[in-house]
């Protein structure tokens, strides 16, 4: 029986191998891993173009048309979540790629921004640092974001959790995306608002919407001008979401209060962004999804796909 090969590609953690068996399909698969990223499309090529089996973690390695003529061993694409917008679906279909998805546990992405919330407002990390390198006094103070105003762009699951998290704290919760209703937001017990109204009122402005052509580009520079020097705009959806350079220029200049961004544009960021420069953004590696549980999940769902697909039947089709 010929053996296939299987690639795991930016399993930078290298934990893909050891919250998952995947001993199950050594008989008929072989598997390695990619622990770096590609540096290009081209690289991505030169290295899988052996493999009938991918599994992907996320929108880490996008796959373009270009991709895919370039692999033409490749079977079957497994990637992260029931949706991945750094796919080329038509490009799958037309090279005859089975590509699969896994399903979410828990999305550990609320918390998470909770937190970035909690680090703009009371500099944790930011004082953790200063003790570990010896200052002996605090130099941050802290701002309460209870009784302040959170805007919430996209009221979907998970919004709706961020708003629930943000109450708990005592946060008024405004709430706006292109498709929101008054009577959705009285289901999740929030206001609602027009964009201007929203951008203009919030203290703080989380995103949580789904990358689209629509959505692309959907905070911009006007945005950005209407919100109070006071405030903060909170970003762990997708990069592209937000108009990078006009956010760059609203930092520079202390438009606005700060930032708190866990993804980007170009993912890993680049070491020489000036968004590392600034000391008025909290920088995190795109950790929305990144927990022991959630890569459980996906992996084991992961060898369960490759196992159901060599059957015949392949199991959570996306194309």
């Amino acid at each position: 029986m010929t053996r296939l090969r299987c690639a795991i590609t930016d399993d930078y953690l290298n934990l893909s191998t050891k919250v998952a068996d995947w001993s199950q399909l050594m008989d008929r698969v072989d598997v390695t891993v990619f622990n770096e990223p590609f540096a290009s499309t081209e690289a991505a090529a030169s290295a899988l173009k052996d493999f009938e089996i991918i599994c992907a973690m996320r929108e880490r390695t996008p796959f373009p048309r270009a991709l895919f003529a370039a692999l033409p061993n490749l079977k079957l694409l497994i990637t992260s979540g029931m949706r991945n917008a750094a796919i080329d679906l038509d490009a799958a279909k037309e090279h005859n790629v089975v590509l699969c998805g896994t399903q979410w546990g828990r999305d550990p992405t609320a918390p998470l921004t909770m937190g970035i919330i909690l680090e703009l407002t009371r500099n944790i990390g930011r004082e953790s640092a200063r003790m570990h390198a010896g200052e002996r006094l605090q130099k941050f103070v802290g701002l309460e974001i209870e009784g302040r105003t959170l805007g919430v762009l996209g009221l979907g699951k998970l919004g709706s959790k961020v708003s629930k998290l943000a109450q708990a704290f005592g946060m008024n919760v405004i709430a706006w995306s292109p498709n929101l209703t008054p009577e959705r937001c009285k289901e999740v017990g929030v206001g609602y608002a027009s964009k201007e109204e929203l951008f203009s009122a919030a203290d703080i402005v989380t995103i949580h919407v789904v990358l689209s052509q629509r959505s692309r580009g959907l905070v911009g520079r006007e945005d950005l001008a209407r919100m109070k020097p006071t405030s903060y705009l909170v970003n762990t959806a997708r990069g592209p979401i937000v108009d990078e350079a006009a956010l760059l220029e609203a930092l520079q200049h202390q438009k606005i209060a700060g930032a708190g961004i866990d993804v980007f544009s170009v993912e890993p960021l680049p070491v020489d962004h000036p968004f590392r420069k600034l000391d008025n953004i909290v920088l995190t590696p795109h950790l929305g999804y990144v927990t022991e549980e959630g890569f459980r999940n996906h992996y084991r769902q992961m060898v369960e796909g490759i196992g159901a697909w060599l059957k015949g039947e392949p199991v959570r089709r996306l194309a």
